[in-house]
């Protein structure tokens, strides 16, 4: 058996950038974020507490700001070279983000991912609002975005992969059959089943057993 379906984290694993840092340089609030994101990612906060009050700061940014941000996200190496040998296999790659749909729809068609999830960006008269519609993507919705994407593959969890950097990717990691920490915080890489402290996604292949 291999590992055909994997499912990854995309601020700082599939991409080298935290998205929302990106959106608050518009906003001119980057410290602030920053130091809050890294906190969340330490599981010191509630991840939705933490991803409200960082939006919250991006109030009065103009929606032209999306497509600037867009072309300054950078894949992280081996990326392309990861989607393409699980396809190459018959296998099938998902991204799921607590970061903003807006961002990740567009690298998912690009990438030619097959499942993709993330939280939506509230936007009024062309301004974002500083808030978030709809559900929101946290550690459990990606655990639960994990396991319908293995059942509408017809594949069970335990032959699923999982990538992620912090702990917001915790749940995910619990109900995958192979987790990987990807240059993750401590507390990330005590709980995955293999960690991969070198910045290349295409590390991870030779542990998927890919026919």
């Amino acid at each position: 058996m291999s590992y055909r379906l994997v499912v990854m984290d995309v601020d700082s694993t599939l991409i080298q950038d935290e998205v929302i840092e990106l959106l608050a340089d518009h906003a001119g609030t980057r410290e602030l974020v920053t130091a809050v994101t890294e906190s969340a990612m330490r599981g010191e906060i509630d991840f939705e507490q933490s991803l409200r009050q960082r939006v919250a700061t991006l109030k009065g940014v103009p929606e032209t700001a999306l497509e600037e941000v867009r072309s300054r996200v950078r894949l992280s190496v081996g990326a392309k070279e990861l989607i393409s040998a699980v396809h190459g296999a018959g296998g099938r790659v998902g991204a799921v983000s607590g970061g903003f749909e807006q961002i990740l729809t567009p690298l998912a068609r690009e990438l030619n991912l097959d499942y993709a999830r993330a939280n939506v960006l509230e936007i009024q008269d062309g301004v974002l609002t500083g808030g978030l519609v709809g559900k929101i993507i946290d550690r459990a919705a990606k655990a639960e975005a994990l396991i319908e994407w293995a059942e509408d593959f017809g594949e069970e969890t335990a032959w699923v992969a999982a990538i992620g950097d912090g702990a917001n990717d915790l749940d995910m990691f619990e109900v995958a059959g192979l987790s990987f920490a990807y240059n993750a915080k401590p507390m990330v890489r005590e709980r995955a089943d293999v960690s991969i402290d070198t910045p290349d996604l295409a590390l991870v292949i030779p542990h998927l057993k890919l026919k």
